[in-house]
């Protein structure tokens, strides 16, 4: 299997990574995960579409709940936008962007002035008609809701 994490990658994104914890000298807990191990669970579950908790152990990734608490970490930290960042402007610098091809997503576009406003949908009717459950029982009817 192609690794997930390649060298290239861990050397742009190990030094954005807040370091790990200092470990307690009394009842250290159980020993941490490599980060690069902890980010190949994440590209893993984001890759394939998993659910979290079904990570599969024999990627050495540890459990999902542990590859999700970092993934938000590392959100918090503001590593994900670092990285964006960092690659756009290499990306840029190598002229290898070609802003000639691009995109706006018509969701974030914003309609310009004057556009027209479509018509108002008419009310289907005034009054509407009674149903059976909002009428009053007929007298003498011995049928009572449950």
């Amino acid at each position: 299997m192609k690794p997930l994490v390649t060298d290239a990658l861990w050397e742009r994104l190990a030094p954005l990574l807040p370091p790990p914890p200092p470990r307690r000298f009394r009842s250290p807990g159980r020993k941490r995960l490599d980060y690069r191990k902890i980010l190949t669970g994440i590209l893993f579950v984001l890759k394939t579409g998993m659910a979290w908790e079904d990570l599969p152990a024999e990627l050495g990734c540890g459990c999902g709940k542990t590859c999700r608490k970092y993934l938000k970490r590392w959100h918090e930290a503001g590593v994900w936008t670092q990285l964006h960042g960092m690659l756009l402007t290499e990306l840029n610098g190598a002229d290898q962007l070609d802003w000639e091809r691009g995109l706006i997503d018509a969701s974030f576009a914003k309609a310009p002035r004057g556009a027209r406003i479509p018509a108002r949908t008419p009310q289907i009717a005034a009054n509407p008609v009674a149903s059976i459950m909002c009428s009053p029982m007929p007298k003498g009817s011995r049928w009572r809701p449950p």
